[in-house]
């Protein structure tokens, strides 16, 4: 009934099998592949025929995890899968971006990759598994597809490049990099670093590339055997449609782009357009092109012009040469209710960005194969359609908004304090209000100086700058914070943030058939010069973090407590800790260490809560003074709550200095006074003194030197 086909490799110490032939034989491609015990399948179809008018490649990656392939059942109210994750949509990304550039030209017919995590072993993320099935899936399906591609992740523990390392080995490693590319170069990075220098970005993206081609190999063994027949597809000639196109408009294009200003340039180029249009369509008249083919070949053209432009004359669409970066504008503290907020500005592109503390109710509880954890930084990203001129739906955040706000908070997790320096939950969201490229980079620079603003103590300020390429043939010109129409009219994206000692985030998507170590390193030197101009125009507004927090944030106060009184502080279906946060007003979080923060914006609350905690997790001690109420006067004394919830007697011996005749004439029920711990009597009862404290100021009198007698 079946007839499998199977290759298997062993790679960076564990077994790769890639089978094909047993499951989901209906599809163009289908991959089972597995890594130690993690297992995916890969599967493709494509149609088999384009829409009528189709103009571009309607490519769709769905990456999707499975609850059984943990051993866990979904929760919520269905008790199955719903809406993709953070984690499946960037993974689909993931999978789609090294696959794309290798589609040929002019196909335009729909595509879709699924790949399913079927079991999950705990050690082995199945997003490198992921893209090596998708591409092997593809190759054997007789898609037309210049792969194979093959893919790796590449750590750095105790200062040593590792492939492949394990999800535990991860957590000590100041490196994440995914690699993907062909047998001959790198197609995409996807990084998260601790301040590495340029010299080791590079050296592991090409450990990556060399280890990975193992893969390759296999996949291309695994074809041999069981490649579906390729099928028929040649890419119309549109050599002449293009040469039309030029005739008519090349001059118009090369005025159009010697305009500086993105609105100005744009009108130019639709009333180019216009001009071609009714040249080679005219309206009395018969069409010499169909008027589909006339406008890719318009789109052609402006590419020919710009990137010809550039690398004969070495000035780009704005007149910066190809390493000047555009002006630069920072502003903090702009919105007075925030914690902390800015304005980042460069050139045409602009985000505003804002920071919100919250304590730890205000962690994002997420839901993984790996299991539950909480997040204590959120960074959201956020591109509405006017910040590019135009109208558009509004709506949850799409696969494009996702992705640019995880880069970003790639490129500041590193940099952040750890909970036990600054005990907050940090939110960031930025707000893109206008785009004419890298606006993803502009998000890490407003990132940077709202945290600061919030005075949340950050490492070192962190920015961020796009790079892009123009290639033909042997001739090369990399281009430093690149336009919009740098980026779709160019041939890579390629952007790196970090600080001034190294790199905390890169990556790198390339649109051609990939890109050489010289090119890369031509890029990530000219990145970092671009960084650190950056980093110094973001010193004009902030250097550092603030010294104090805003007026409107939250103060928290963090101390531990034995992790056997966590169920007395809690209480009985925590009733006791409920009754604390409505009577001091302050939020209360305990960990199952023992940590408590406990939050409010106001300094008394927050003691309150305080010392009810410590009075109930504690004991007092004999020698301290307390804080207390007056909560009932007798003929012998009075009897005071302090510490949250003791209660001791002050003998009417030690109310004051001197006699006192009557406790009622130094004290009231309900005054507020401070008392000196003394002891305990026989029975256990506790034992208090006034007369010990200045009841102003909280000194101990006891300890108080006597001033000398002078005769």
């Amino acid at each position: 009934m079946f007839e499998v086909n199977r290759e298997e490799i062993d790679w960076a110490g564990r077994k790769l099998v890639l089978e094909t032939g047993k499951i989901a034989r209906q599809a163009d491609g289908a991959v089972l592949a597995s890594y130690g015990e993690t297992t995916v399948l890969a599967t493709v179809v494509s149609a088999k025929t384009a829409k009528p008018g189709q103009d571009f490649f309607p490519l769709t990656v769905n990456y999707q995890e499975k609850a059984f392939a943990a051993g866990r059942i979904p929760g919520g109210y269905f008790k199955r899968e719903g809406r993709p994750s953070e984690k499946e949509t960037l993974v689909s990304r993931l999978i789609d971006r090294p696959i794309r550039p290798l589609f040929p030209e002019g196909y335009r017919f729909d595509t879709q990759v699924v790949v399913t995590v079927l079991s999950h072993d705990m050690e082995n993320d199945p997003d490198i598994l992921a893209m090596v099935a998708a591409s092997a899936a593809l190759t054997i399906s007789g898609i037309p597809f210049m792969g194979p591609v093959g893919a790796a992740r590449v750590g750095l523990v105790k200062d040593e490049i590792k492939l492949n390392p394990t999800i535990d080995e991860l957590k000590t490693s100041s490196l994440d990099l995914v690699v993907a590319g062909t047998g001959e170069a790198v197609l995409m990075v996807e990084s998260e670093a601790k301040q590495l220098s340029e010299d080791i970005m590079l050296k592991a993206v090409m450990a990556g590339h060399a280890g990975f081609q193992p893969v390759i190999e296999a996949i291309i063994r695994l074809a041999e055997k069981a490649a579906r027949e390729p099928r028929a597809f040649e890419p119309a000639d549109t050599a002449a449609v293009e040469a039309a196109v030029l005739a008519e408009v090349e001059g118009d294009i090369r005025s159009a782009y010697a305009i500086r200003g993105k609105a100005e340039r744009y009108g130019a180029l639709d009333a180019a357009k216009k001009k071609m249009m009714a040249a080679l369509v005219p309206a009395d008249g018969d069409a010499k092109f169909p008027a589909q083919a006339l406008a890719e070949a318009f789109k052609a053209a402006q590419a020919k012009v710009v990137r010809n432009s550039i690398l004969d004359t070495g000035s780009r669409i704005d007149g910066r040469d190809l390493k000047t970066v555009r002006s630069i504008r920072s502003e903090v503290g702009l919105l007075p209710r925030t914690h902390g907020s800015a304005l980042f500005t460069r050139g045409e592109t602009q985000a505003l960005v804002v920071a919100t503390l919250g304590t730890g109710e205000d962690e994002q509880y997420v839901d993984s194969l790996e299991g539950s954890y909480k997040e204590r930084f959120l960074l959201h990203y956020n591109f509405p359609p006017y910040s590019v001129g135009e109208t558009g739906r509004m709506g949850s955040p799409g696969r494009r908004e996702i992705g640019h706000g995880k880069l970003a908070w790639r490129a500041i997790r590193p940099m952040l304090p750890t909970p036990a320096e600054f005990p907050y939950t940090i939110r960031v969201v930025s707000e893109v209000t206008e785009s004419n490229g890298s606006s993803s980079m502009a998000t890490v620079c407003g990132s940077s100086l709202a945290l600061m603003d919030a005075g949340v103590p950050l490492k070192a300020p962190t920015a961020g700058i796009a790079m892009g390429l123009i290639l033909e043939g042997t001739r090369f010109a990399v281009l430093s914070d690149i336009l919009g129409d740098e980026d779709h009219l160019g041939d890579m994206d390629f952007k790196v943030a970090g600080t001034a000692e190294g790199i905390t985030s890169l990556q790198m998507d390339i649109k051609i058939a990939g890109i050489t170590e010289e090119i890369m390193r031509v890029a990530l030197g000219q990145a970092k010069d671009g960084r650190l101009h950056i980093l110094d125009e973001m010193s004009q507004a902030l250097t550092g973090a603030r010294a104090e927090l805003g007026e409107f944030a939250p103060r928290i106060e963090s101390f531990k407590i034995p992790t056997d009184k966590i169920r007395e502080v809690i209480g009985t279906g925590g009733k006791i800790i409920r009754e604390i946060v409505e009577k001091t007003g302050a939020k209360v979080n305990i960990e199952d260490d023992g940590t408590v923060k406990v939050a409010s914006s106001d300094g008394e609350k927050i003691r309150a809560a305080v010392n009810w905690i410590k009075s109930i997790a504690t004991d007092p001690e004999v020698g301290l003074i307390y804080e207390g109420t007056v909560v009932k006067v007798v003929d012998f004394g009075a009897f005071v709550n302090f510490f949250g919830s003791k209660d001791g007697l002050v003998h009417v011996s030690q109310l004051a200095q001197g006699r006192v005749n009557k406790p009622s004439d130094v004290v009231k029920e309900g005054d507020k006074v401070k008392v000196k711990l003394v002891g305990f009597d026989d029975r256990g009862k506790t034992k208090l003194s006034m007369k010990s404290v200045d009841q102003k100021t909280g000194e101990d009198l006891d300890k108080k030197e006597k001033e000398p007698v002078t005769f």
